[in-house]
């Protein structure tokens, strides 16, 4: 008997280590967090940051978070600036270079599935944000770092913590909502 017991617990460690070791019991890659639910900005709020922003078609608009592409592509078709969108979710980004192509921008504009946080910008000259004050503070010091002097960054709704913006404009949009935008610029100070 205690042989018959010592081969099946042999067989049950062998099969539980191969079960193990099987591609499905294996963890998943991790997906980046999320830094803000998927809330798409209202064109008229897109209008206003690239407004506030000062954008011409001498900028590199890098909007972090693009959702559907709207502010990438506004900046393209209004401004003739060339613009980044980037995004963690593969669905917005099939959705955004499907509107760039109908907006006839897809030359100036490109969509990346990156997370933010492990985005190159240093060639932007203006960075949109619509994401939670959280995820602004967790992008400042990357945005800081990168950016030259006098890039613009405009966040929709949500500050950066005790960096002062220079600018900050609230407006009534067309159902009655303040929206409130906030302007920096970048000065070479690497804010953590």
């Amino acid at each position: 008997m205690p042989i018959r017991k010592s081969i099946l617990l042999m067989a049950l460690a062998g099969l539980l280590v191969f079960s193990l070791n099987s591609p499905r019991a294996q963890a998943p890659a991790t997906q980046p967090a999320s830094l803000a639910p998927y809330v798409p900005t209202p064109q008229e709020v897109v209008d206003q940051m690239l407004s506030l922003a000062e954008v011409t078609s001498k900028d590199v608009v890098y909007d972090l978070g693009c959702g559907d592409g709207r502010i990438p592509i506004t900046a393209a078709q209004k401004y003739g600036a060339r613009a980044v969108g980037v995004d963690i979710e593969p669905q917005r980004i099939a959705e955004s270079n499907a509107n760039a192509k109908a907006a006839g921008v897809e030359k100036l504009v490109s969509f990346r599935l990156q997370d933010a946080m492990t985005v190159d910008m240093s060639d932007a000259t203006v960075v949109t944000l619509y994401l939670l004050s959280a995820s602004n503070l967790k992008l400042r010091p990357l945005l800081t770092k990168q950016l030259k002097p006098g890039a613009r960054i405009v966040s929709h709704a949500f500050s950066m913590g005790d960096w002062q913006p220079d600018k900050v404009v609230d407006f009534k949009d067309s159902l009655g909502i303040i929206r409130t935008l906030f302007r920096w610029r970048a000065d070479g100070k690497v804010r953590p």
